[in-house]
């Protein structure tokens, strides 16, 4: 039974560790970066085929006459956007709730094995074993409330980069269409763009224009 104890305590333990683990490294910058490429219209499955497919020609008065084609670095105008800034704030401030859920269930099985261990030695056959199915079961409760806790995390990361990149998609789509471009590319860490001329990367006026708009839209 001791041995069977100890196991199933372990258990626990890396359960803990691993659910501690993510919810500390999911709010990292590196975590919150969608690998999905913030496209110059609504999000699809590419970047490109989305700003030349979904363009209605009524909208297009100011790039008619233009062949202009730029593109944006998604990972600096990700990190630069004020939006995103306060949405990993938000998600960190939650990530730091559960963690704290986490470790109050985590000490409070601890909690219960170590009262066991101390009165083992007083307690019958009979009662080690009810105690230890006990310490079982609430083992299992323990390792499902950490299950859910991962859950929620990945759910809230998911649903807050879904939104900040609905609303760049938004901008970048309104910035293009102000300043007559036809196309903007997305340049992503994967290599969506393999090459690109220096003069054709707008990132910084994009940026300009998505912090503008989001600081007028929390006033």
């Amino acid at each position: 039974m001791k041995n069977s104890l100890q196991l199933a305590i372990n258990a626990v333990l890396v359960i803990a560790v691993a659910v501690l683990f993510y919810l500390h490294f999911a709010n990292q910058p590196t975590a919150t970066t969608p690998k999905k490429p913030v496209a110059a219209t609504a999000p699809s499955d590419s970047a490109t085929s989305s700003a030349i497919a979904t363009e209605d020609p009524a909208d297009l008065t100011a790039a008619a006459d233009t062949e202009k084609v730029a593109y944006v670095e998604s990972s600096k105008l990700l990190d630069g956007y004020q939006g995103m800034k306060d949405a990993r704030r938000s998600f960190e401030a939650k990530a730091k709730r559960w963690e704290a859920q986490n470790q109050k269930m985590v000490q409070g099985f601890q909690g219960a094995v170590q009262k066991y261990q101390q009165q083992a030695a007083s307690l019958t056959a009979e009662q080690r074993a009810a105690t230890e199915q006990q310490l079982q079961g609430r083992q299992m409760q323990v390792a499902q409330e950490q299950e859910k806790l991962q859950r929620q995390a990945q759910e809230e990361e998911a649903k807050m980069t879904q939104q900040v990149l609905e609303r760049i998609n938004k901008q970048v789509e309104v910035y293009g269409k102000q300043n007559g471009y036809r196309l903007i590319l997305i340049a992503a860490p994967s290599g969506t763009i393999a090459y690109g001329r220096k003069d054709l990367d707008i990132t910084t006026p994009v940026l300009k224009h998505l912090n503008t708009e989001y600081s007028s839209k929390k006033k």
